[in-house]
């Protein structure tokens, strides 16, 4: 074999092995990985207890944004234990009084942190249906995702289509683009786009006609944020020259939007990994409560004064 062959023979060589290298890394790059990766996890929330006085707790789902091993499978079999309980507390005793298994295996730091969608993209849900349930306080509405994709991410704050599914699986079932914000973030720390404006739409239901909010523009805001909202009065005005005119006064009397989050929602983590949350609470710590306000004061038709208060500004209370 002369030097030429063998200098052919050193480059194939080379080729074969920087191809096997760079495929391992680059693999999750390709469209088949990207769409795969970004894929529907379980995530249960416990909402309460149902007319009976059992939990309850759904798996409104989560979208996943990386690649690498789930543990869903554990997790949907302790939830599964969970609801055998009557209360959370009783769960935990029976957690506490058995002998601990086998720790499960740890996944690799690398596996978890291979980006599923591009530098421009976000795994985000796709189809969310409204599940409706009756609990023991009252009715309540969940959303579930049902599927998710990488969607290019925003770079503006903009209104974008939110599909809800209404009613699913009965004669009454409709989809609705009930609105939302882009996850576009201000110039400046602590602004996020949020809806500034609504709209409504109508849904036909098995006892009456519902009216949806939806959502119809949105700006950059603070967390805890004023918007306006309209109410109408009749007042009456008694000119000089002695004639009484009624007439509508408009006053915006706003509204504060927004929450402040305090505290954990987590109600029950990994005994194996502190970080790893298996149950949640959908309640959230919403304490965006009103700052400063002015008064509105005006003559109604029965020559009452009436004074009205409206919010100027908002804030988050300790």
């Amino acid at each position: 074999m002369d030097v030429l062959q063998l200098f052919l023979f050193f480059l194939c060589v080379l080729h074969l092995t920087l191809s096997g290298t760079l495929s391992k890394h680059l693999d999750h790059r390709n469209l088949f990985t990207q769409r795969a990766c970004c894929k529907r996890q379980s995530h249960f929330v416990y909402i309460g207890q149902d007319i009976s006085g059992s939990p309850v707790s759904v798996d409104v789902g989560m979208c996943r944004s990386h690649c690498g091993i789930t543990t869903r499978s554990s997790q949907e079999a302790r939830h599964q234990e969970y609801s055998k309980h009557s209360s959370m507390l009783e769960f935990l005793r029976s957690k506490k009084m058995r002998t601990r298994g086998p720790a499960a295996p740890e996944i690799p730091d690398h596996l978890n942190r291979l980006p599923s969608c591009g530098a421009d993209q976000l795994c985000e849900p796709t189809g969310v249906r409204v599940e409706r349930l009756l609990l023991f306080q009252g009715p309540r509405e969940v959303e579930v995702i049902e599927e998710c994709q990488c969607e290019i991410k925003l770079s503006q704050c903009i209104r974008v289509p939110a599909l809800r599914t209404y009613y699913f699986q009965t004669p009454y079932e409709a989809v609705i683009d009930v609105g939302g914000c882009s996850r576009s973030k201000g110039a400046e720390g602590g602004f996020s786009c949020v809806p500034t404006k609504f709209d409504s739409a109508l849904l036909e239901t098995p006892n009456k006609v519902d009216v949806i909010q939806t959502v119809a523009a949105c700006e950059l805001k603070e967390s805890c944020y004023r918007i306006p909202y309209i109410e109408y009065y009749y007042e009456t005005v008694h000119h000089a020259d002695g004639v009484r005119e009624e007439r509508l006064k408009e006053i915006d009397v706003g509204r504060c939007l927004g929450g402040c989050t305090t505290g954990s929602r987590c109600l029950l983590r990994s005994p194996s990994d502190e970080e790893n949350c298996l149950l949640w609470s959908d309640r959230q710590s919403s304490s965006c409560v009103p700052k400063g306000y002015e008064s509105h004061s005006f003559i109604n038709p029965h020559g009452q004064i009436r004074t009205v208060l409206s919010i100027t500004s908002c804030l988050c209370q300790n």
